[in-house]
């Protein structure tokens, strides 16, 4: 019987090129609501890229909890104050920021949307004039995302092998430019995301051997910091034990975060926890904050409740899978516009006027999901 033709057992399988989502920067001057930024991602990206970027982990308690928690609070209103001039500007480790929001790690994700995703990423950030965290996964590298723009950048890393490696990238990234390190400490058992799972979609935890990111302890971080000697930020805290031993094993930034809901199930929501690890810290090092960010008034909240800044990271991703780097920046834009707008209705003209006084315990008045706070987003997508 003749053989069929074909390549030899062994030969290695060419990857099929990468089909990135079709995404037209030019709509992004148009959009003048958040709402229409999730709206265009949602059209844009097919459902295994919607679900592993907006999804959670198993029921995905954590990721509502995040929501809720934010919709449990509500903000006080003052008035007759002159509020003609409203201040957003924070520092984050001596760095001023223009805007208390930053892109946070996204990693895989920003290189399945678009083949420039962790430059476009750098780029946004830089200027609207805040920063972006760029993660070990981040495509189309390390190297590239720092070379694309002129300020210094946050490198956030995830351990896939032994201290000889982790040495080389944080090596790596000193000679790329990077000004602070920002170790995930919650990532030590990769969470079941079953969206991604069911749908079998292609989605892994990243190369290397996973026993390494589970054993990490805080001696680790404490030799990351010797070896490259810039600070250092603990990112995956959510006690205020943790807290304490983050800054006492000399963490400059305590990042307050459950990784939008996608690792430990049944969570606390991170606005929650953030009183407890802002009494824990006690000004001995900053404080950054994400979870569930969908609007300004979030961004609000948690600066009341002690936040330096806060990170948008589903929000980041259907900004890019919407309109690429200029719907990042219009995204941070439209943040800016937010929050500028409740600060002038609480009667408050800069951020360093906020604190827990301003925000008070309230009944949510919607269910929790994944985009709740978008309501003409839910009603269009849900009649469909």
């Amino acid at each position: 019987m003749a053989k069929s033709a074909g390549k030899a057992p062994g030969t290695p399988q060419k990857e099929n090129p990468r089909k990135y989502p079709r995404i037209d920067e030019r709509v992004a001057e148009n959009f003048v609501s958040l709402q229409e930024i999730v709206a265009t991602a949602r059209r844009n990206l097919p459902q295994d890229l919607w679900d592993h970027l907006s999804g959670g982990s198993d029921s995905e308690t954590t990721l509502l909890r995040n929501r809720q928690a934010l919709d449990s609070l509500a903000l006080r209103q003052r008035v007759l104050v002159d509020v003609r001039n409203i201040d957003i500007t924070t520092t984050l480790l001596g760095q001023k920021l223009a805007s208390p929001v930053f892109l946070a790690p996204v990693g895989g994700f920003v290189g399945f949307a678009h083949p420039e995703g962790a430059c476009n990423v750098a780029r946004a950030a830089v200027a609207h004039g805040t920063t972006a965290f760029i993660s070990t996964a981040a495509k189309p590298s390390l190297e590239a995302a720092a070379a694309a723009v002129k300020e210094p950048l946050i490198f956030q890393l995830y351990v896939r092998a032994d201290r000889k490696w982790v040495a080389d990238i944080l090596d790596r990234a000193r000679a790329a430019g990077y000004r602070a390190l920002c170790v995930c400490v919650d990532r030590n058992y990769y969470g079941r995301r079953e969206r991604d799972i069911i749908a079998r979609a292609n989605v892994r935890e990243g190369f290397g051997n996973p026993s390494f990111q589970m054993a990490l302890n805080w001696k680790d971080l404490v030799w990351m910091k010797s070896h490259w000697k810039v600070p250092l930020i603990v990112k995956g805290v959510a006690t205020a034990e943790d807290a304490r031993l983050s800054v006492e094993h000399g963490a400059d930034v305590v990042y307050v975060s459950n990784h939008g809901g996608r690792q430990l199930d049944h969570a606390q929501g991170t606005i929650e926890v953030l009183p407890e690890v802002v009494a824990a810290v006690d000004g001995r090092a900053e404080i950054l904050w994400d979870g569930g960010v969908l609007r300004g008034t979030d961004v609000v909240k948690a600066l009341c409740l002690g936040a330096r800044a806060v990170g948008v990271g589903k929000l980041l991703g259907w900004a890019l899978a919407a309109a690429g780097e200029a719907g990042l920046k219009r995204m941070l834009e439209l943040m800016d516009v937010e929050i500028r707008t409740a600060m002038g209705l609480m009667g408050v003209t800069s951020l360093a006027q906020l604190n827990p006084s301003w925000v008070r315990q309230a009944a949510p008045v919607r269910p929790a999901s994944q985009t709740n706070a978008y309501p003409w987003f839910e009603e269009r997508h849900h009649r469909k």
